[in-house]
């Protein structure tokens, strides 16, 4: 007989989990058969040159992606505000601001903000795998549990049942009639 004790001590793996947890449309072997998720894109060129342009990308991408760069196209864009102050021409302010200002500077903040909260959703999405991973192997036990105590049961009701088809071969006829008062 398994114990609360002695369950909660076992560590189980997914290879012991009954066949039927992984077949189905939402199933882990349905998940685990399917297509390979696409996680980059390709620009369709050669794959040589695909390489090269996702890793110069990338590598673009984190270059400029730091708040010190921020500051950097901060400082940049500033020098050309005297100019463009100096020559009192309204659209070349906004121009300055739009074109320079905010677009240099806000380059970097908004791939800074997007990298923090891509960070955030990967500690959500990692916490939320490990709640399901506990949630699986919770119910794993708990079938395994059910299954011992299924198999208990019918030990017991199968020793009952020896025991009352051994009571009725002992008891004759004329016993049971005088038990019920004929």
């Amino acid at each position: 007989m398994i114990t609360d004790g002695a369950l909660s001590s076992t560590k189980m793996d997914r290879e012991d989990a009954p066949e039927e947890i992984f077949r189905g449309p939402c199933s882990v072997s349905a998940r685990n058969h399917s297509e390979p998720l696409i996680t980059t894109t390709s620009s369709g060129s050669a794959p040589r040159a695909g390489r090269f342009n996702r890793t110069l990308s990338v590598k673009i991408t984190k270059a400029v992606g730091t708040m010190w760069c921020a500051y950097a196209f901060a400082l940049l864009a500033f020098v050309s505000l005297p100019s463009a102050i100096r020559s009192g021409n309204l659209v070349t302010l906004v121009s300055w601001m739009s074109q320079t200002f905010l677009q240099l500077v806000l380059l970097s903040i908004i791939i800074v903000g997007q990298n923090v909260l891509g960070a955030a959703a990967d500690m959500r999405a990692e916490a939320t795998y490990q709640d399901a991973d506990a949630v699986l192997r919770t119910s794993l036990e708990i079938q395994r549990h059910l299954e011992a105590q299924d198999g208990e049961i019918e030990r017991i009701l199968t020793e009952v049942g020896q025991l009352q088809s051994r009571e009725l071969m002992e008891v004759s006829p004329t016993t049971l009639l005088a038990r019920d008062g004929v």
